[in-house]
């Protein structure tokens, strides 16, 4: 099934708005309501903003078709996206720690209760929009789309720690007030955490690392298949974006003339392209047969 960049980039664009509307919400209900672990979402939610634009843009250059100057394409500004998507979840939990150990060392009032509503719709609305957008993901094998999607769960995650956070300093009354600082503190980590789950497969896929076995299988087994093909080895299979390049060697027998080899490496990447949508290009290396077992 083709990839659909384009849903992708909705995704991004509702998350854009619904991440606008909210980071304005927390922050103004953290300053009123003297809770700094809503600020503190507040601020991650800002930092939203900014991923979502990026996920957008990266999004929109990859699906650009290759050129002269990019033959490849441009799939790896999907996966520089995500990176950048990481980098900034990095970032905003070192500010928001950073921030919550001055508000411990800080003595200060307890946050107000009418903040823990405004908490309880913001987790549902950044639950519901998250699992849209890893739904999505799924459908499109997009890396920076799902970095987005975990972008969303994390501000969730740091919304429930903030409720918890609140509701301690508020049953537990007189010196319990940096429950809700502590709540923030537990955030960051969290943050930072999923921030670099996102982070890792982003740098394995800018440093060209091998595909997935399942894809790599599925390009030796269709090659394999081919009318006149002996043996198939030295597979090898690299991601840029949603799409898949492949280099493989492929044997025939050595009496065949150079025409028909031609013909043969040709009806090689014909297969592999059909049956593998996603993989848009096939380097066909072809050789002698020399009665060795096939490799991959």
């Amino acid at each position: 099934m083709p990839i659909d960049a384009s849903r992708g980039i909705r995704t991004a664009q509702v998350g854009l708005l619904v991440n606008a509307v909210l980071a304005v919400i927390k922050v103004l209900a953290g300053v009123i309501g003297n809770s700094y672990a809503l600020i503190a979402d507040g601020i991650e939610s800002t930092a939203d903003l900014l991923s979502s634009t990026i996920v957008w843009s990266g999004l929109r250059i990859a699906r650009r078709d290759a050129t002269a100057e990019y033959p490849f394409g441009y799939g790896k500004a999907e996966t520089l996206a995500a990176a950048t998507v990481a980098l900034m979840l990095i970032g905003a939990a070192i500010a928001i720690s950073i921030e919550a150990i001055r508000e411990i060392l800080t003595p200060h009032h307890a946050p107000a209760r009418w903040t823990l509503a405004v908490l309880v719709i913001v987790v549902i609305v950044k639950e519901v929009l998250f699992r849209r957008v890893h739904a999505v993901s799924a459908e499109v094998g997009s890396e920076v789309v799902l970095a987005d999607a975990w972008h969303h769960r994390s501000d969730a995650i740091t919304s429930l720690a903030a409720f918890a956070g609140i509701s301690i300093a508020l049953i537990g009354g007189e010196g319990w007030e940096q429950a809700d600082d502590w709540a923030a503190l537990l955030a960051a980590a969290v943050i930072a955490w999923n921030g670099q789950k996102i982070l890792r497969p982003a740098i394995a896929g800018l440093m060209d690392r091998s595909a997935e076995p399942p894809i790599r299988s599925s390009v030796y087994e269709i090659a394999c298949s081919v009318t006149h093909v002996r043996a198939v080895e030295k597979v090898i299979v690299r991601r840029a974006g949603t799409h898949y390049f492949a280099d493989l060697h492929v044997q025939a027998d050595p009496e065949m003339s150079l025409q028909d080899a031609h013909a043969v490496g040709h009806h090689v990447k014909a297969a592999i392209m059909a049956r593998l949508p996603n993989v848009r290009d096939v380097l066909v290396h072809m050789e002698p047969y020399e009665g060795e077992a096939s490799k991959r």
